[in-house]
């Protein structure tokens, strides 16, 4: 443990397995209190174990993110519990779309754009307060190396990404003054369970390990380390930032 983070209190959203997973593991080995916000309260027990095991404290809240009621109470049981929100990673999402424009559904559009693009508003809706009160805050928002540039199969995934850059920026811009920084995350292919069966498939695998100039898929931890540096004291002058973890996709 470095202590990077020794003494603040994190927060993040969609904890329960892959990226968020692994940062909220980062954060505790950093040296904070974690809130690992998830639907899934399973997958939840099993982070707040490997936040224990890092030799740090951690609470489980139930919070569908689409939801503001939810949010609402995810930030207040924080608070209550650990008496202020140094750091938000607003990480949960959804990739559930895979087809032509115009033959998606209005129920698919609201699915992932309610969870992707409303729920960081949310998130962000209820943290800002708090921070305001603190004079200080780093949030962080998960989006995607599609909310950069297009993809063929994924169009309202894509819009709910570009959306969160958007919002990132434009928060950044109207707290920067208050001391609250706000940059987004933008991972390209890692390795988690949504790309789980897609990488157990070789052919599969192979067509997006050729995708990636560095030659393999990210683990969810080299996203972690981003979160954490920008949510440290060595991120102070950073805000409004898309920081790319993509192996160098986007450079092509």
């Amino acid at each position: 443990m470095s202590g990077r983070l020794k003494g603040k209190i994190a927060l993040v959203t969609g904890a329960s397995s892959g990226i968020g997973r692994a940062i909220a593991w980062a954060f505790a080995r950093e040296g904070a209190k974690v809130t690992v916000a998830d639907l899934d309260e399973k997958g939840g027990q099993e982070t707040i174990n490997g936040v224990r095991d890092a030799g740090s404290e951690a609470i489980f809240v139930k919070t569908d993110v689409s939801k503001a009621t939810q949010v609402e109470a995810m930030v207040q049981k924080t608070v209550e519990t650990y008496g202020r929100l140094d750091c938000a990673v607003n990480n949960a999402g959804t990739a559930a779309e895979w087809g032509l424009l115009h033959e998606a559904s209005e129920e698919t559009w609201d699915h992932i754009i309610h969870i992707n693009l409303k729920g960081v508003w949310l998130c962000m809706k209820y943290e800002i307060p708090q921070m305001l009160k603190q004079g200080c805050g780093a949030i962080v928002n998960i989006s995607s190396i599609m909310g950069v540039v297009g993809h063929i199969n994924k169009p309202i995934y894509a819009t709910s990404k570009h959306g969160v850059i958007g919002l990132t920026q434009s928060a950044a811009l109207q707290y920067a003054k208050a001391g609250i920084r706000v940059n987004a995350i933008c991972p390209g292919w890692i390795r988690t369970p949504i790309t789980e069966s897609r990488l157990n498939d070789p052919e599969s695998r192979e067509r997006m390990i050729a995708t990636v100039p560095l030659g393999r898929v990210g683990v969810p931890e080299e996203v972690a380390e981003a979160a954490i540096w920008l949510c440290s004291e060595a991120a102070s002058f950073v805000t409004g930032h898309t920081l790319v973890v993509d192996g160098g996709f986007l450079a092509q």
